[in-house]
């Protein structure tokens, strides 16, 4: 089926709201296929895909080791009944997930872990949002302006963006409270002092942030953040979320954000990167909270759905995790991310009519782009993004006002390849700017 055809069929059955078209055809391209670093549109044009597909593709598209377990897995055990007849790969997962999160944190205290799986990022957040509740009995919800949890309605009260949560506030709960996202040392003092002010006149269970804010714009707080949020929450006996559904497996140069400062979470939230293609997603907290905060099943689960633990998601995780693991691409995300943002440094000197600010942690990467006057360049952001994706790179613009260019690419990129992404942006933006009327 040719491009046109696609995208017609869209326009005539799909919800309006969803896939955004261009008037004349260049926005957006038909996905054929997709392998490693690559995609392939429905014309055979071939683009190097600097998303990884919103961070999924962390191991690459269509990982071998990860299509192989999928497959396989279909071919035996299709579907199984959630919460009701196990499989064995859940189990297997669960383990696996309490391994590579509390037991590595607090090896000296001997933690571990117990997991929800859900289908979606925000299924997993709704699911630690519940064991707050269930455990401190406080509805309650610190979160952060300019962060990104999900749409459903639990994960929606603590996904700020006013895009989002304008049409269906009448219906929203609206227990969370919302704090600067601080993005600088000289902020974390005033941060800290609102917090302890709500938690003083609010009753409240949980603090949900995400490490480092994607969508939100690639917002890096300083290192004594999260720090600062466990000291604060175990003073205020609150419990501290991380939605790491974006950061996590190695996409900030360590297996999760949470490790660059050495903060241990009450609960973490996982997705995206967890399979590699798969929707699949987890709810991981510490094993003696879970315990308390959920009881024990009679027959029937309080929190489940038809698809919970998925046993060819299960099957791909196990796989994506054991990839990741075999080709330290970890150490490989940590050793790329410093040659990334040296190469995003360059470009800012290379435009006197624009102020361009790179930031990066392992690959995980924005350049912000600002007028001189200080207003978000959001038009020229959308330029670049187009002429890239013509010249046969995909990128995505990220933050409130689309004036943040994203860089998550999979985490087998080469330096040579980050190098010409780079070199391409220079001539694209050059081009950009000599057409620009300020």
């Amino acid at each position: 089926m040719r491009p046109p055809q696609v995208l017609a069929l869209l326009r005539a059955y799909e919800s309006p709201n969803v896939t955004y078209i261009e008037p004349d055809g260049s926005w957006p391209i038909v996905w054929e296929r997709a392998r490693g670093l690559h995609v392939w549109d429905a014309a055979g044009r071939k683009y190097l895909d600097l998303t990884a597909a919103f961070g999924v593709a962390a191991a690459g598209h269509a990982n071998p080791r990860v299509v192989r377990a999928g497959q396989q897995q279909m071919a035996r055990l299709l579907h199984a009944m959630g919460d009701v007849h196990p499989h064995a790969l859940k189990a297997q997962l669960a383990r696996e997930l309490s391994r590579l999160t509390f037991e590595r944190w607090g090896s000296k205290r001997k933690l571990s872990a117990k997991t929800i799986f859900c289908n979606s990022g925000f299924e997993a957040v709704e699911a630690a949002l519940k064991t707050a509740m269930l455990v401190t009995e406080k509805p309650g919800v610190i979160a952060f302006s300019g962060g990104y949890h999900g749409l459903g309605y639990g994960a929606l009260n603590a996904t700020h963006r006013q895009h989002f949560r304008a049409p269906f506030v009448r219906q929203l709960r609206e227990f969370a409270h919302f704090v600067a996202f601080p993005t600088s040392v000289q902020m974390l003092n005033l941060v800290e002092s609102k917090i302890r002010q709500i938690l003083r006149r609010k009753p409240i269970g949980a603090i949900l942030v995400e490490p480092v804010q994607v969508r939100g714009g690639i917002n890096i707080p300083p290192p004594g953040f999260l720090p600062m949020l466990r000291r604060v929450c175990d003073e205020g006996k609150a419990l501290l979320i991380l939605d790491e559904i974006y950061t996590g497996f190695g996409r900030t140069g360590e297996w999760f954000a949470c490790e660059r400062s050495r903060t241990v979470p009450d609960v973490i939230c996982v997705g995206k990167a967890l399979t590699g293609g798969f929707p699949l997603s987890a709810c991981i907290g510490r094993a003696s909270l879970m315990d308390a905060a959920w009881p024990r099943s009679t027959g029937e689960a309080i929190h489940t759905s038809t698809f919970l633990g998925h046993p060819v998601g299960c099957a791909m995780a196990l796989a994506q995790i054991e990839e990741i693991q075999s080709k330290k691409l970890v150490a490989r995300s940590a050793k790329l991310g410093p040659l990334l943002l040296s190469a995003l440094e360059t470009l800012s000197a290379r435009s006197s009519a624009l102020k361009l600010k790179a930031r990066c942690l392992g690959l995980l990467a924005g350049m912000e782009f600002q007028l001189l006057n200080g207003k978000p360049a959001t038009t020229i952001v959308l330029q670049v993004t187009k002429q890239m994706l013509h010249r046969g790179f995909i990128l995505l613009p990220e933050g409130e006002h689309s004036n943040v260019l994203g860089f998550t690419p999979p985490l087998s990129i080469t330096g040579s390849q980050i190098l010409s992404v780079v070199d391409a942006l220079g001539d694209v933006l050059a081009n950009v700017m000599d057409h620009f009327e300020p």
